[in-house]
C-alpha cells in the first residue's frame, strides 16, 4: 500500500497539533520523574538530583535554541513535510533510548538529542502559516498555545502515573505516541510549502545568530520580537517558581500543585485553542495583543500579592484570557515576512524562546530565594511575579509605540526583505489593519 501523494491531500492541522503536543510532552513528562531517575542513575541527595535536573532542562533548551533555526531554514528549502517527519522519527527513537539510559551521561546525551528533535516546533509553526489565510493566521497560531496547555497537563500526568509503576515507563509511552504519530503523518500529511516559495538553504540564515537577521530587517518586526522576549521571560519565570512559591506561601502539597497546573493547562487550551479563533477576528490582532498584555499585567500582580491559595484559581481563570496576546503577536509577525521565509521566522522566534528558557528560571528562582531570605529588606515571595508584571508593562508600552509609529496598514514586507526573495516567490500577504 502506497500513501496518497502529499500534493493531493488536504492540510492536516490536526496532525500538526498532535506533533506540537508530543514536543511539549518531551519536556513535561520529565518534570515529576526526573529527580528519582537521576537518583537511580547516580545516587546522591534530593538536592543534588534537583541541581542536575536543572542542567537536563537547560541542555534541552540550549539544543532547541541552536537547532530551531536550522530546522526552519531546512523546511524553507525542502518543504515542511520531510523535516517534520524526520524530527518525529528522531524523537521517537530518542525516547526509547532515554527509557534504556544506563548512566547519567547517556541521559544527558539523549536529552540533548531530544532538544534537537523538539526544535521542529518552528517547522510546525511555519506549516500553520502556510495553510492559514492571513486574516485567520493569528487564530491558527492559537493551536500552539493549546498544545502547550494540554502538553503541560498530559506530560506530568503521564510521568507521574506511569512513573509510580516504573520510572522508565513514561519514556516508553512517549516513544509509542511519537512513533504512531510519525506513522500516521507519513500517510496523511501533505506538503504545505508551495514550490515557488522554496529557497536555497544557507548556513548563514540557519544559525541562531544569522536567523535573527530576519527579525532585524524591519523596525516593527524587531520591536515586536523584543516584546515577545519580554512576554516569554515573564511566563517562563512564573513556571520556574510556581511550585516553590505555592509551597512556601500556601503550604500546598503535590496534589494541590498538580491541580493548579492542570487548571492552567485546561484554561490555556480553551482560550488559545477555541476562544482565540473567535475573539481575535473580532478585536483585531493589535487590540488582541494589547488587551492580552493588560490582562497579563494584572494577573501577575495578583499572583504575587494573593494572600490565600483559593485566590490563585480565580486569577488563573481570569489570566487565561491573556493567552490571546501570543497568537495575535505571531500573526502580526508572520504577515510581515515573505512566504518563503516563514520557516526562518519561526526558527528565529523559537530560538529566542529557548534562550529565554535558560535565563528566566535562573533569574526568577534567584529573586525568589533572596526575598524569602533574612537578607531581604522585606519578605516578598511574590517578587518574581511582580517582575513579570513589570516586563509585561514594558512590552505593552513598546507595542503601543510601535503600532503608532508603524501602522500595520503600511507594514508590507519592506524592500530589504523582498530583495532576498526569488523572483518566482509569491509576495508576502498584506498585514491586516488595526
Amino acid at each position: 500500500m502506497h500513501p496518497e501523494p502529499p500534493s493531493k491531500r488536504k492540510p492536516a492541522l490536526g496532525f500538526i497539533f498532535i506533533t506540537m503536543l508530543v514536543d511539549v510532552l518531551g519536556f513535561g513528562l520529565l518534570i515529576p520523574i526526573a529527580p528519582r531517575l537521576v537518583q537511580q542513575l547516580q545516587g546522591g541527595s534530593e538536592g543534588d538530583a534537583a541541581h542536575i535536573v536543572g542542567y537536563l532542562m537547560a541542555i534541552y533548551a540550549l539544543m532547541s535554541f541552536v537547532f530551531a533555526p536550522i530546522w526552519g531554514s531546512l523546511s524553507d528549502s525542502f518543504g515542511r513535510r520531510p523535516i517534520i517527519l524526520l524530527a518525529l522519527l528522531g524523537s521517537g527513537i530518542d525516547y526509547l533510548a532515554q527509557a534504556l539510559a544506563p548512566s547519567l551521561t547517556f541521559l544527558f546525551i539523549t536529552r540533548a538529542i531530544n532538544g534537537i528533535s523538539g526544535a521542529s516546533f518552528s517547522v510546525a509553526g511555519a506549516y500553520i502559516a502556510d495553510v492559514t489565510p492571513p486574516e485567520r493566521r493569528a487564530a491558527g497560531f492559537g493551536l500552539i498555545g493549546a498544545a502547550f496547555g494540554l502538553g503541560f497537563i498530559i506530560g506530568p500526568l503521564i510521568g507521574g502515573f506511569l512513573g509510580k509503576i516504573d520510572i522508565r515507563y513514561p519514556f516508553y509511552a512517549a516513544a509509542a505516541l511519537t512513533l504512531l504519530n510519525w506513522l500516521y503523518g507519513y500517510f496523511v500529511l501533505p506538503e504545505s510549502l508551495a514550490p515557488q516559495n522554496k529557497r536555497p538553504f544557507s548556513w548563514k540564515r540557519a544559525n541562531p545568530i544569522g536567523t535573527l537577521s530576519i527579525l532585524l530587517r524591519a523596525p516593527l518586526v524587531t520591536g515586536l520580537a523584543a516584546a515577545m522576549i519580554l512576554i516569554n521571560f515573564a511566563h517562563f519565570g512564573l513556571q520556574s517558581v510556581w511550585v516553590l512559591y505555592t509551597a512556601h506561601r500556601y503550604q500546598w502539597d503535590e496534589v494541590q500543585t498538580a491541580a493548579s497546573l492542570s487548571t492552567v493547562g485546561v484554561t490555556t487550551a480553551i482560550v488559545q485553542g477555541l476562544l482565540a479563533r473567535k475573539l481575535i477576528p473580532v478585536l483585531g490582532e493589535t487590540r488582541s495583543l494589547l488587551f492580552g498584555l493588560v490582562i497579563a499585567i494584572f494577573a501577575y500582580i495578583g499572583y504575587g500579592l494573593a494572600t490565600h491559595g483559593w485566590m490563585i484559581y480565580t486569577i488563573i481563570v481570569c489570566a487565561s484570557i491573556s493567552g490571546i496576546a501570543s497568537p495575535a503577536l505571531q500573526g502580526i509577525l508572520s504577515k510581515s515576512i515573505p512566504a518563503n521565509e516563514q520557516g526562518g521566522l519561526q526558527g528565529g522566534l523559537n530560538s529566542l524562546s529557548s534562550l529565554v528558557q535558560i535565563g528566566a528560571p535562573i533569574t526568577a528562582t534567584t529573586l525568589f530565594a533572596f526575598f524569602i531570605s533574612a537578607k531581604a529588606p522585606i519578605a516578598l515571595p511574590g517578587a518574581p511575579f511582580l517582575l513579570s508584571s513589570v516586563l509585561c508593562i514594558v512590552a505593552l508600552v513598546l507595542a503601543i509605540f510601535l503600532f503608532r509609529k508603524y501602522p500595520l496598514s503600511t507594514t508590507q514586507a519592506p524592500a530589504e526583505i523582498e530583495a532576498d526573495v526569488p523572483a518566482t516567490a509569491e509576495p508576502a500577504s498584506a498585514p491586516a489593519g488595526k
